[in-house]
C-alpha cells in the first residue's frame, strides 16, 4: 500500500505540541495532525496533541471530535454518521486511506498520523476538495435509465439478477480508493478513478437499466477507463471491503465482448 505523498510544492513543518493528558492519565496517545489554513498563507504544518484515551471513544474520529471540542476548536474535518455509512470522515490514517469512524485507535502503534486524502486539493486541514470527483460521478449518470414505458408498480428483478449488484451498491463514495490510486494521481483530470467506475458498473450490471450500450460507449476512451493498470491499491484500502478493480475489469470484458 502506498504511503501518503504530499501535494507538489507542499512542505509540512513542525507545528505546536499540545499536551492534554495529565500525569495521572494511564492511557496516553499522541496524534500528529496535518494542518493548513488557506487564510494564513503559511506552509502546511503538523500539530501534535497528546490526549488521555479514557476521555474519548475508541475510534480515531472520537479522538478528533475530542480534540476539536475540548482542545483546539480551529481543527477542521468532515464527519456525519459515525457508523461507516456516509463516507464523510475519509482521511489518511497511519499511511492508509480509511474512515476515521471505523479505525480503532488501538490498531495504530505509536503516534497516530492523520493527513487528508492524498493528491487532492485541500480546503483546510483534513478537508479535501472533492469537486472534481463529484463532477466525474455525475458524468456516468449514476441512476437507472430506461426507454420502455414504466410498469404499473415496479421494475422486477430475479434473485439472480439482484445478486449481481452485491459488492457494488454498498459503495459509500468516500473516495478512499480513488485517492489511493497512482493512475488517478497521474491522470485525475481524465481518468474517472475506481470509485466512479465502480458506480458506472453498478448500473451497467443492473438488469433494470436499458442504456448499457450508451454507458459503454461513454466509457470507450483511452483515459476514462483504460488508465487502470490493476495496481490494486483501491481494493486494498476500501473500508467497506469492496473490489473496485474487479468492477473495472468487468467493464473491460464487456468492451471486448461487444466488438
Amino acid at each position: 500500500m502506498a504511503e501518503f505523498t504530499l501535494p507538489a510544492n507542499s512542505k509540512v513543518q513542525p507545528g505546536k505540541t499540545v499536551v492534554v493528558a495529565g500525569p495521572e492519565a494511564k492511557r496516553k496517545k499522541t496524534f500528529r495532525i496535518y494542518r493548513w489554513d488557506p487564510d494564513t498563507g503559511a506552509n502546511p504544518h503538523e500539530d501534535k496533541y497528546e490526549i488521555d484515551l479514557d476521555k474519548c471513544g475508541p475510534m480515531v474520529l472520537d479522538a478528533l471530535i475530542h480534540i476539536k471540542n475540548d482542545v483546539d476548536s480551529t481543527l477542521a474535518f468532515r464527519r456525519s454518521c459515525r457508523e461507516g455509512i456516509c463516507g464523510s470522515c475519509a482521511m489518511n490514517i497511519d499511511g492508509r486511506n480509511t474512515l476515521a469512524c471505523l479505525k480503532p485507535i488501538d490498531d495504530v502503534k505509536g503516534d497516530v498520523k492523520i493527513y487528508p486524502l492524498p493528491h487532492q486539493p485541500v480546503v483546510k486541514d483534513l478537508v479535501p476538495d472533492l469537486s472534481r470527483n463529484y463532477a466525474q460521478l455525475a458524468s456516468v449518470k449514476p441512476w437507472l435509465q430506461t426507454q420502455s414505458a414504466p410498469p404499473s408498480r415496479e421494475r422486477l428483478q430475479s434473485p439472480e439478477e439482484r445478486e449481481k449488484l452485491n459488492g457494488l451498491y454498498e459503495c459509500i463514495l468516500c473516495f478512499c480508493c480513488t485517492t489511493s490510486c497512482p493512475s488517478y494521481w497521474w491522470n485525475g483530470e481524465r481518468y474517472l478513478g475506481p470509485a466512479v467506475l465502480l458506480q458506472a458498473y453498478r448500473f451497467i450490471a443492473d438488469s433494470r437499466d436499458e442504456m448499457t450500450g450508451e454507458r459503454l460507449d461513454d466509457l470507450e476512451d483511452p483515459f476514462r477507463l483504460y488508465r487502470c493498470h490493476t495496481i490494486m491499491n483501491c481494493t486494498q484500502t476500501c473500508p467497506k471491503g469492496l473490489n473496485p478493480a474487479k468492477a473495472i475489469q468487468e467493464i473491460k470484458k464487456l468492451m471486448v465482448a461487444r466488438r
